[in-house]
Parts: C-alpha cells; structure tokens; sequence
C-alpha cells in the first residue's frame, strides 16, 4: 500500500479511477488495485507494527458493515468524484461502503474477503 504523492490515474479490473494526492492506492492479495480516499482510510485500515500511520507500507483493514448486492448483468457505476467510471461484470457485487463511497468487487474476490451477515 502506499499513498499517492501528486494526483495520479489508478487502473483497476472495474476501469480507471483518479487518485488525489494523499490518495492510498491498495494492491489485494490477488493483485486487484483500488483507491481509498485519505479521510476514508483512517476509518478502514490500520498500519501493521512496527509501520506507523501514514507511511507506505503493510495495512490491514477494519471489520466493517456494508451493504452489498450481487448484480446478474454487466452495469456501471459512477463514482462519487463524479469523474471515475467503473464497470462491472455478470455477478460481481456492487459495494456500498457506508461513507458515502461504492465500489465493484469481483466474485471471486467478494467470496474471500466478505462475509455475508442476515
């Protein structure tokens, strides 16, 4: 993980999506990228010692509570930048994080990293 220096484009599986400075940019253990906003990240992500908050390095994320549904056809998002589009692909699963943020995580991914309450 690291924090973006100057404002940048990240590709991601879903498309392209714009990076401000302070922006983290989060590479999964499949090699997925994404985006986290600077004031979102605190509220996710906390540094693995001895790494201290801020610098570049080894986060792990916070349990959280989102609302997610899987979608049966191809769709698209636009993001809260209003500038990012990503598109997403016959059951991959729109995310609403709760902060005003989505996302479009792929199955495969999703069934990994989430675990789905009723």
């Amino acid at each position: 993980m690291r924090f973006t220096p100057t404002a940048c484009t990240v590709k991601t599986r879903e498309g392209l999506v714009q990076a401000l400075p302070g922006d983290a940019i989060i590479t999964g253990t499949s090699g997925e990228r994404w985006r986290v906003s600077r004031p979102h990240f605190a509220e996710k992500y906390r540094p693995v010692p001895p790494l201290k908050a801020g610098d570049d390095g080894r986060y792990t994320s916070l349990p959280n509570r989102i609302l997610a549904v899987q979608v049966q056809e191809p769709f698209d998002v636009l993001l809260a930048d209003g500038v990012s589009r990503l598109s997403g692909q016959s059951n991959d699963w729109l995310v609403d994080y709760g902060d005003g943020s989505l996302g479009i995580v792929a199955e495969p991914i999703f069934t990994t990293t989430y675990e789905i309450v009723t």
